[in-house]
């Protein structure tokens, strides 16, 4: 492939799918970096929301791209290339997760120990500019926390579902195409997978109310003193 340039990827970022795909055809390095940053992050979710891990994830979105450029001519233009990019995610990561399960089922019957304890991963989500101060960051990082265990926690047909739509996007047609159901059934997950986050959250939550806007010791006092002061002037101006 040619060298690419920062202006080149640039330009390519304003170009559309099929125009790159022509370029990528023709062995141009600058269009397929612009297809892979352009699509980063929505294949990276999907990926995640079925295998629950980061590193697994990002090997299934690499290889994932490899399948996509090495076989083009597999790509019909019957549906955008983002969508067949996201049917090959779907596939690979839940192959991926298949075969997981397996090895995890064998190694339980080895023996006991060498069960290996899933970690909790992060979801890159989309962030506002980086908070002015470290308690801002802080406070946004355990709220992400929240938010990311929240999303795991899901059943995974409706994770699936409050993924490709709350969080990328996608129309209930797109989302209905993507994991072969019926919109009906995508509308009816979505709304379950709501009310569930809606509950954890609210329980996640509650007890941070008790401490929003706190009212200090001092500030009791002062404010004590200043309705003190002031009835008795008002009760002084009255008998005058």
């Amino acid at each position: 492939m040619r060298s690419a340039t920062h202006s080149g990827s640039r330009a390519a970022q304003r170009t559309s799918d099929d125009a790159l795909l022509a370029r990528v055809q023709h062995g141009d390095e600058p269009a397929v970096r612009a297809l892979i940053t352009r699509y980063n992050q929505q294949l990276f979710r999907v990926a995640r929301g079925i295998l629950r891990n980061d590193s697994e994830a990002e090997d299934v979105v690499q290889e994932a791209y490899l399948h996509a450029f090495t076989r083009l001519d597999d790509f019909r233009h019957e549906s955008a290339f983002s969508t067949w990019l996201t049917h090959i995610v779907l596939n690979q990561a839940s192959n991926r997760l298949r075969k997981n399960r397996r090895r995890k089922a064998q190694l339980s019957q080895l023996a006991e120990e060498t069960r290996t304890p899933s970690g909790a991963t992060l979801v890159v989500f989309p962030t506002s500019p980086r908070p002015a101060t470290p308690e801002a960051q802080a406070v946004r990082h355990e709220i992400q926390k929240i938010l990311e265990t929240a999303v795991d926690n899901l059943r995974t047909p409706l994770r699936m579902v409050f993924i490709l739509r709350d969080i990328e996007g996608m129309s209930t047609n797109e989302t209905a195409e993507l994991l072969s159901i019926r919109p009906e059934t995508v509308k009816t997950r979505l709304y379950r997978a709501r009310q569930w986050m809606r509950s954890t959250l609210e329980r996640s939550f509650a007890p941070c109310f008790q401490d929003m806007h706190p009212f200090e010791d001092k500030q009791c006092l002062d404010m004590a003193d200043r309705v003190i002061i002031t009835l008795a002037q008002r009760l002084n101006n009255a008998k005058n």
